[in-house]
């Protein structure tokens, strides 16, 4: 998976409009952003102050291109498919893998007709029994797709392979049964693809609507695994957008080499995002773009799915080690957990002395700026708080059967599992606002934690390594080999624009 050469002018054409992200901050009256992954501070020279107007900056000449690509590149912004120019639909073929559900492939292939016409359809029916497969058979007739019948159950990676090999086209959309595409859905993702670096773009999935909702249904319309938000950006391993699922997702044949893990059963979107990344290839996740998915609405398939989830890590872990981890923590962090899960006298000195550390720490590393060590407080609160977030999923979703035994014997055991589960209950409730009350949300939260939890341990188990049950504790931040060229060709752009005044004046 090796990737092409970058040509901003073409990432980012004139009149194209890159947005700050929504973890981005401004400080400093304009002049200094705090954001991106892995998070940074990028202090503008003041030709560059009037360029951001309103978080939004319009590619117009050399130097806003120069700035604008320096953002993106950075993951502290985005750019606006609706400013980029139109894509090709007559470029895309879909790909369907089919496992039964002849009704839902249907009603999929109707929704892809709307969208994309008469665009090249491929149903890929993996294995499914004799009466699924006929009815899988009269979908795609009904559907205008060719049908690919796989000799056995080879799982969606193989299935979805084994559909990349007849495509003749130079983009590829590869999509679910149980999915629907929303009007306009891919026409928001093909102008990503300006971008010559650009892999892989997926849309926000939502739920599709149910006449009488089940409380797992309304659950999992707030909160399903698919669901990444109504915030996009550069999908990278160890940040906040880790990774994206395959469940619908557009993507540039030429980058995807071989495509999905062979024989991957689970997880295997995870695997091709790290690898694209690791290639060099940029993933994006683009929420304005919608399609709707037919979610679980029984508690027992629910669970069920959600322990399927949690088996993915130990394969992942074989092949992409730390990534994995379930924690990310710097030695500060891991330090600052063990002092609050101890509850001991010297907790809370130690644990504030750890934050006033990191907050000096951070001061240092950003130079000279006004209200410095007002920014360096507010970083380090923010790295606080995620570090016990991180701390609370241990606690409630990957280490859960080793804290269910200790809060037997242990009553600060006890207190650690009722703070996190309740106050991971409490946040996550309050950020969703769903249709559901409290009590059944935090139900349900809990489950799905065990579900997944179950599902880690017993692939761990089988793999005969706990090693995806291990946090990771980093040194410095952890650099795929796209972020290190990003960063290569932001130096470049730079460069490339000296003509003008440099946008860009130091980063901390």
């Amino acid at each position: 998976m090796r990737a092409p050469a970058d040509d901003a002018r073409q990432a980012l054409p004139d009149g194209a409009v890159v947005r700050l992200a929504r973890r981005t901050r401004v400080f400093s009256r304009g002049d200094v952003l705090v954001g991106g992954a892995p998070l940074r501070v990028t202090r503008l020279a003041p030709a560059a102050r009037g360029l951001l107007r309103d978080g939004a900056i319009t590619v117009r000449d050399a130097k806003t291109r120069a700035l604008a690509a320096r953002l993106v590149a950075s993951g502290q912004a985005n750019p606006d498919p609706r400013t980029l120019p139109e894509g090709d639909p007559r470029l895309v073929s879909v790909v369907v893998p089919a496992y039964g559900r002849a009704r839902q492939l249907g009603r999929l292939l109707r929704s892809v007709r709307a969208e994309l016409g008469g665009a090249p359809v491929i149903v890929v029916d993996d294995g499914s029994a004799p009466a699924d497969a006929a009815g899988i058979r009269r979908a795609a007739e009904a559907g205008g797709a060719e049908l690919v019948v796989m000799p056995r159950n080879g799982g969606p990676a193989d299935a979805r392979n084994a559909g990349l090999a007849r495509v003749r086209t130079p983009f590829v959309l590869f999509v679910d049964t149980d999915v629907v595409l929303r009007p306009g859905a891919v026409a928001l993702l093909l102008p990503h693809f300006v971008d010559p670096r650009l892999a892989l773009v997926a849309p926000r999935v939502t739920g599709l609507p149910a006449p009488r909702p089940t409380a797992v249904l309304r659950y999992e319309q707030a909160r399903s695994s698919l669901d990444h938000g109504e915030h996009g950006g550069l999908v990278l391993p160890h940040s906040s957008l880790s990774w994206v699922s395959t469940t619908c997702v557009l993507a540039r044949v030429s980058a995807l080499g071989e495509g999905f893990g062979a024989g991957m059963r689970v997880a295997e979107d995870v695997d091709l995002v790290w690898r694209l990344a690791e290639g060099g290839w940029r993933v994006r996740f683009e929420p304005l773009a919608e399609v709707a998915h037919e979610h679980r609405a029984r508690l027992g398939p629910w669970a069920a799915r959600k322990f399927v989830y949690g088996t993915g890590a130990a394969p992942l872990e074989r092949r992409h080690g730390p990534l994995t981890a379930p924690a990310v923590l710097a030695p500060w962090a891991a330090g600052l957990l063990v002092a609050v899960g101890a509850q001991r006298s010297w907790s809370a000195p130690v644990a504030v002395g750890l934050t006033a550390a990191v907050a000096a720490s951070t001061a240092r590393r950003v130079g000279a700026l006004p209200r410095r060590g007002r920014l360096a407080v507010r970083l380090a609160a923010q790295g606080v708080a995620a570090t016990l977030t991180q701390g609370s999923a241990l606690v409630v979703r990957h280490w859960w059967p080793v804290f269910a035994l200790a809060a037997v014997v242990s009553r600060r055991a006890r207190l650690l599992v009722a703070v996190s589960a309740l106050g991971d209950a409490a946040i996550e409730y309050a950020r969703l606002r769903p249709r559901l009350d409290p009590l059944r949300f935090l139900v349900l939260r809990r489950l799905d934690d065990l579900a997944y939890g179950a599902g880690v341990w017993w692939g761990a188990v089988r793999s005969g390594s706990l090693r995806a049950l291990a946090p990771f504790v980093r040194t410095a931040a952890p650099r795929t080999a796209l972020q290190r060229a990003e960063e290569t060709r932001a130096r470049a752009l730079l460069t490339a624009a000296e003509s003008t005044p440099s946008p860009i004046r130091r980063r901390a």
